[in-house]
């Protein structure tokens, strides 16, 4: 799946368009390399989104197309 679809599917970024554009000013990064918006992710990548000057760090445990919102924090796990 691609890096913008898994950060809306799992509600880190609530709309893909915006996931797309953190992609492309190079706030997405993953294992430490900043990646564009079809970066494929896989299970166990860490992931750094910079929120302004806030940055969240989450492992991917699980991929998948869709999920309810009650669900969509099981797709990951929060590290920093």
């Amino acid at each position: 799946m691609r890096i913008d679809k898994y950060l809306k599917v799992s509600r880190i970024i609530k709309r893909r368009t915006v996931a797309n554009d953190a992609c492309d000013a190079a706030r997405v990064s993953v294992n430490g390399r900043p990646v564009k918006a079809s970066y494929e992710v896989k299970e166990n990548d860490v992931l750094s989104i910079a929120f302004g000057a806030r940055t969240l760090t989450v492992r991917v445990l699980s991929v998948k197309e869709s999920v309810g919102k009650a669900d969509a924090s099981l797709l990951y796990e929060v590290i920093e």
